[in-house]
């Protein structure tokens, strides 16, 4: 049941529920995102000068490729969108989208030579410096918070907590009849801004048809919810929804239509952050919608690792083809523990925001694209080596600019 923001005009304790989802790599944008993130990753495995914006549409049993690329890369791309809809798990007979039988359209092409130039690091007639520029405008968001060990938001952590494990239960085995499509949702209760309790619980899960609703409740609120959850958070009045329509067979592209990139929420901060606009998944780190906004989130969660807010959101800008942004701006909310002058002075002292030199610094021309497509781009640290971005490898740097 919806709850209201509820203030005690007593003791001026403010409470709010805030909630956020998360959906696993079964479900139909994410396995476009999954998709479009394979061939960027096919690409730079040959050749780290690779330029790339793969859109994938998936419905039914069809894939349809398009978009701009231009590489060195040879590689066929029919078999790389096969081996990533097997490592989805789309290989079951009762799913009619299917690793082992589907229709491939590839309509991608070359990228425009007027966006090239703009992004090339050299001259060219009219362009304003030699520098490499953006590889478009746009402006992206960075965001961390005192929360969780990763620096995220509690609702989207707790959410992408549950998708994984809900796919680590299905591709282990030990659950033989989930399928691969399914969605989490976590809504907790704030009391003066801080996580008090978890108030409502949402899964869906796609199944085989020879199990039972109440059979998939029981199951997933004692392996999955229970097991995932934090007891201390969870208490008699937390509300579970799995599978709240009953019947969940028919899912994945056979139930929607899946496009690249519909789920940039998901893949940064559930609605606690905000968003710039431009999704991640078959991008190349030229294009600063997806580069930026790991330089973002890089900035954001070394300020809050360094204790000088409790909460930051870092905001840039770019014009296309132009190598510095056009706008920095950081907001710590009134967590700030140092003067916030003193940080915005740190992180330009401590960050470079050209494009150039931040690939450069995370390290972005390697085929670890993969790896980012599903469970959130952010407060992930399984692998660092991987996603730097996550890395609070400039917390004394900040630091010591800001004392």
């Amino acid at each position: 049941m919806y709850q209201p923001i509820k203030i005690c005009k007593y003791d001026m304790v403010q409470s709010y529920i805030f909630s956020s989802e998360s959906v696993t790599e079964g479900h139909p944008d994410k396995v476009c995102d999954t998709i479009s993130d394979s061939i960027v990753d096919a690409c730079f495995e040959q050749d780290p000068g690779s330029r790339v914006a793969c859109e994938t549409m998936v419905k039914d049993n069809i894939v349809a490729l398009g978009g701009e690329i231009t590489t060195k890369a040879e590689f066929d791309y029919q078999s790389v969108v096969k081996a990533a809809i097997e490592d989805i798990g789309y290989v079951n007979d009762d799913c009619k989208f299917n690793a082992n039988n589907f229709f491939f359209l590839n309509a991608l092409g070359k990228q425009s030579p007027d966006i090239a130039q703009g992004v090339d690091a050299a001259g060219a007639d009219d362009k304003e410096t030699e520098e490499q520029g953006a590889g478009d405008q746009g402006i992206m968001f960075g965001y961390a918070v005192k929360e969780t060990p990763e620096l995220m938001p509690a609702p989207i952590a707790y959410s992408h907590k549950l998708g994984r494990a809900v796919t680590e239960l299905r591709k282990s085995g030990k659950h033989t009849w989930l399928r691969p499509d399914n969605k989490t949702q976590v809504s907790i209760e704030y009391v003066d801004g801080k996580p008090n309790r978890i108030t409502a619980v949402v899964v869906s899960v796609q199944h085989a048809a020879e199990i039972t609703t109440q059979e998939i409740r029981d199951i997933l609120k004692k392996d999955l919810v229970e097991a995932e959850l934090p007891a201390e958070l969870l208490t008699e009045d937390t509300e579970y929804h799995i599978n709240p329509t009953g019947l969940f067979i028919i899912g994945g592209p056979e139930g929607d239509c899946g496009l690249t990139g519909r789920k940039i929420i998901v893949d940064t901060y559930g609605g606690m952050g905000r968003h710039g606009g431009g999704a991640f998944s078959g991008k190349d780190p030229s294009k600063v919608d997806r580069s930026a906004a790991y330089m973002a989130r890089y900035v954001a969660k070394n300020v809050v690792a360094a204790g000088l807010a409790d909460r930051c959101e870092l905001q840039l800008a770019y014009a296309i083809g132009y190598p510095d942004p056009v706008s920095v701006h950081v907001d710590t909310f009134g967590t700030n523990q140092v003067d916030e002058a003193k940080i915005v002075s740190g992180v330009q002292e401590v960050f470079s925001f050209k494009p150039a030199d931040f690939i450069s610094q995370l390290n972005l021309l390697r085929p670890i694209y993969r790896k980012t497509t599903n469970y959130g781009h952010f407060g992930r640290e399984d692998d660092l080596d991987a996603l730097t971005w996550e890395k609070t490898d400039k917390v004394d740097d900040l630091k010591s600019a800001c004392s």
